[in-house]
């Protein structure tokens, strides 16, 4: 069978299971589970899996699912990864499907990963004997919530024998019919960090008295921004953002006649070059450590790995953009921009060479304007059918 008979066949496939891949991404919708926590979305995705046949389905942890399916014939192994868990936030949305568990929404299309998945695993499932080779579908939990599942399924041994992995992520920024790949860096590495200045509270009628740790957390801030301006080569990409600060006060008529005894900061540390990001612990010690010295101050500071950077290889990435370009026009596939976000789907890259790609589904005229992690996010339903079919010719482009 050529390609395009098997491109003709697949639209014809994804067109029949549309109706019923909407159904289980608005059923995943309503019931959100958060990181760790996913034992209705894996018990869902498991018994939906085994009704298709063809695939021997397990469970590599206590929150996670992957199905194998071995084809008639010989050839790599590839595999497949969507991510299952929802975000604490509170939905904002009024159709008919939103969430049933108040704090917790699916606001990063992880409903929409997870159904365009099952959709490609019961398509394929019914394709064995034009398989070369053997394809996973991997459903991860906690992808949301650092140190991440990816960790825990690899070592569980699911990327055990993996030729190559793919992966993908809608985005609300690109219009609905479009698809961004590229190869190299795509998502940042993520660190996170914990600061306590620690100083003398007490009245602010008597700031001679105390050891003022606000306007001490104040410096700190401010000067921690130097680490990217002047201790940064220009060339290597870095972010560094003091994105909470804390007095500890509970009572906000108190608050205006005191100086809090501590202020906890807190905030993230992002970059596509690990070497970088291993000496950024120990210039924001220093400069912290400087000035509550300078002040006569103590400070606790904690430094925590996060994800390291997801970067796509260069062969795997080429095959798949013509495999893109094949089915959706040249058009219709842009040249993806690495951006900041954090991945767990980098643990699958050390493993096996892959990709990561996007799939827009933004629709302004339908209303989804909203970004990734809003109370009001929603997918347009008709860029599922776009990801199953890239994921479906992605399959056979890389085991022909």
């Amino acid at each position: 069978m050529v390609m395009t008979a098997i491109q003709d066949d697949i639209a014809g496939f994804v067109e029949q299971n549309k109706g019923e891949m909407v159904k289980w991404r608005r059923h995943l919708h309503q019931n959100p589970e958060l990181s760790f926590h996913e034992e209705e979305t894996s018990q869902f995705v498991y018994d939906t899996l085994q009704s298709f046949g063809n695939l021997e389905v397990t469970r590599p942890t206590t929150t996670s699912v992957m199905a194998r399916l071995v084809g008639e014939h010989p050839g790599e192994t590839i595999a497949f990864r969507a991510d299952m868990d929802a975000l604490p936030i509170q939905e904002e949305n009024t159709f008919e499907f939103v969430s049933k568990n108040p704090g917790v929404m699916h606001a990063c299309g992880h409903d929409g990963h997870t159904a365009m998945l099952l959709c490609t695993a019961k398509i394929l499932s019914g394709l064995k004997d034009q398989i070369n080779g053997e394809i996973r579908f991997l459903f991860q939990h906690a992808e949301e919530l650092p140190p991440g599942g990816a960790i825990q399924m690899v070592e569980a041994g699911v990327m055990d024998g993996v030729d190559k992995v793919i992966g993908l992520h809608l985005l609300p920024t690109m219009e609905t019919g479009t698809l961004a790949v590229d190869s190299g860096p795509m998502q940042s590495a993520v660190d996170n960090f914990d600061i306590k200045i620690i100083g003398k509270g007490g009245y602010g009628a008597s700031p001679h008295e105390t050891i003022d740790s606000l306007a001490i957390a104040s410096q700190v801030v401010s000067n921690l921004q130097h680490i990217v301006s002047r201790n940064t080569d220009p060339f290597d990409v870095l972010a560094l953002s003091v994105t909470k600060i804390n007095s500890g006060a509970v009572d906000s008529t108190a608050a205006y006649n005191v100086i809090p005894e501590t202020i906890e900061l807190g905030g993230t540390v992002r970059s596509f070059n690990t070497e970088l990001l291993g000496t950024i612990p120990n210039v924001m010690e220093r400069i912290i450590k400087g000035i509550t010295d300078a002040h006569g101050a103590t400070y606790e500071f904690q430094y925590k790995k996060g994800y390291l950077p997801v970067i796509n290889d260069e062969q795997v990435s080429g095959q798949v953009r013509e495999s893109l370009i094949e089915v959706f026009g040249e058009e219709n596939v842009q040249k993806a921009k690495a951006i900041m976000p954090g991945e767990d789907f980098s643990v699958f890259l050390q493993k096996a060479p892959g990709t990561y790609f996007y799939v827009g589904d933004g629709n302004k005229e339908k209303g989804m304007v909203y970004p990734l992690h809003h109370p009001r996010y929603t997918i347009d339903e008709d860029a599922l059918e776009i990801g199953v079919k890239a994921f479906i010719n992605i399959a056979f482009k890389l085991l022909k």
